[in-house]
């Protein structure tokens, strides 16, 4: 197994999920323009329910990533790793800072297509190699294993399905702007999947740096 593991594809899968961490810092954080997936429901069931987000999105990110190693293999759980990893650490550095763009949050609009850059880039490159950052990513690649759908439109049902269900707490304006960000995101997403890494060899079939999750 250690054989298989491509070194460059760690070092994407660092640098990548670092892309997402500033940019979430920088856009998401910042201006209350927001994804769906995990991050959203474990924000529902904590007004619904009074769950806290860290026992949910604990207990919805593990879920995700056991479906995401039984269907993708172990290769999976090594670049998930070290994309998880590397989003904590580069986080954690992002907050010894201020923001960079304390005037997004006047700006929805602006906000949710950088916001949308960031997360469909770090996010799509991340799981192109057949890593994930989040239980998100976990579990639309692991439906797509099984379904043969395309990978975008699984990332836009997934969350329109929570954004949807966040009309009950959150402001219509606010939703908008989320569901703009999440379109633009989940095709990046799709349109970084076609994409042929370096040293995917050719002809082969599904395998080009990562499982099969897309067609």
């Amino acid at each position: 197994m250690v054989k298989k593991i491509k070194i460059h594809y760690c070092i994407i899968a660092i640098l990548s999920s670092s892309f997402l961490a500033f940019g979430m810092y920088n856009v998401h954080a910042l201006s209350g323009v927001t994804e769906g997936g995990i991050l959203g429901l474990t924000l529902l069931f904590h007004n619904w329910f009074g769950i806290s987000p860290a026992i949910s999105g604990f207990v919805m990110n593990f879920a995700c990533y056991l479906l995401g190693w039984r269907l993708l293999g172990r290769q999976f759980v090594v670049y998930s790793a070290f994309s998880a990893t590397g989003y904590s650490v580069a986080y954690r550095i992002c907050e010894q800072f201020e923001p960079l763009w304390p005037q997004l949050y006047d700006m929805p609009l602006l906000a949710a297509v950088i916001g949308a850059l960031f997360v469909g880039i770090g996010a799509g490159i991340c799981v192109r190699i057949g890593g994930a950052v989040g239980g998100d990513d976990a579990l639309v690649m692991s439906l797509a294993h099984v379904t043969h759908l395309s990978i975008q439109w699984l990332y836009l049902i997934c969350d329109l399905v929570v954004l949807v269900l966040s009309i009950t707490y959150i402001p219509i304006r606010r939703l908008i702007y989320s569901l703009l960000t999440v379109i633009l995101s989940g095709q990046i997403v799709g349109l970084i999947q076609r994409i042929r890494l370096p040293g995917s060899g050719k002809g082969e079939k599904g395998k080009k740096g990562g499982p099969d999750i897309h067609k």
